[in-house]
């Protein structure tokens, strides 16, 4: 592959942080307590987000996916893919939250993305069990693991958060927004500000001219 676009999901294709709202509403107490932590990096995302999806019965399961559906995406996605598929370039949603979330937002979507990497579940038992194929080092599902499955000479990273910054340091072009963009500055790795998806579609065809 010539390029791809790697992209992050909660904050980044939603327009709200959809899940930690999910982890918030769901297990308010122990999100409460080990969110701040994982924000600053005392406790790995590996850990946290383990234990407090552990925490949430199975029968919770379904209405998880309710909450996750009126979750709005940002604006300017659909134009995003629509720019990415005539270029032929493929776009990957690497979440770090579940894919049954990622799945229902983007509902007919998902038919246009490349692929989707996220957390899956078993919900055989009482409570939450994590199946992640991609766990490794601090986190739940080890972005640069997965973007070393996609050889490209220019690997795009589009993110917000402290779950897209390793995936952000490896790639060539970054386009971050809110606490990914804090992280990036400690990291003096440049970066693109963005707020909407027509702003990434629009930077892209001035670099792809």
């Amino acid at each position: 592959m010539r390029r791809i676009v790697f992209c992050d999901f909660d904050g980044t294709i939603t327009e709200e942080e959809t899940f930690v709202a999910v982890l918030k509403n769901f297990a308010p107490e122990l999100s409460a307590k080990l969110l701040p932590e994982m924000y600053a990096r005392r406790l790995t995302l590996r850990q946290g987000v383990r234990q407090i999806l552990a925490s949430i019965p199975s029968s919770r399961y379904s209405e998880i996916l309710e909450f996750t559906q009126i979750q709005p995406i940002r604006p300017g996605f659909v134009e995003l893919l629509d720019f990415l598929e005539f270029q032929g370039v493929p776009l990957v949603v690497i979440s770090g939250g579940l894919r049954g979330m990622v799945e229902t937002v983007l509902d007919s979507l998902v038919q246009r993305v490349h692929a989707i990497h996220a957390v899956d579940v078993d919900t055989s038992s009482t409570h939450l069990k994590v199946i992640s194929p991609y766990e490794g080092g601090t986190e739940l599902i080890a972005k640069v693991q997965i973007m070393s499955k996609y050889p490209a000479y220019q690997k795009i990273a589009i993110g917000d958060s402290i779950t897209d910054l390793n995936m952000a340091l490896e790639a060539n072009v970054v386009f971050a927004r809110d606490r990914l963009a804090e992280y990036l500055d400690e990291h003096k790795k440049p970066y693109i500000h963005w707020d909407n998806f027509s702003q990434v579609r629009d930077y892209l065809v001035k670099l792809w001219k």
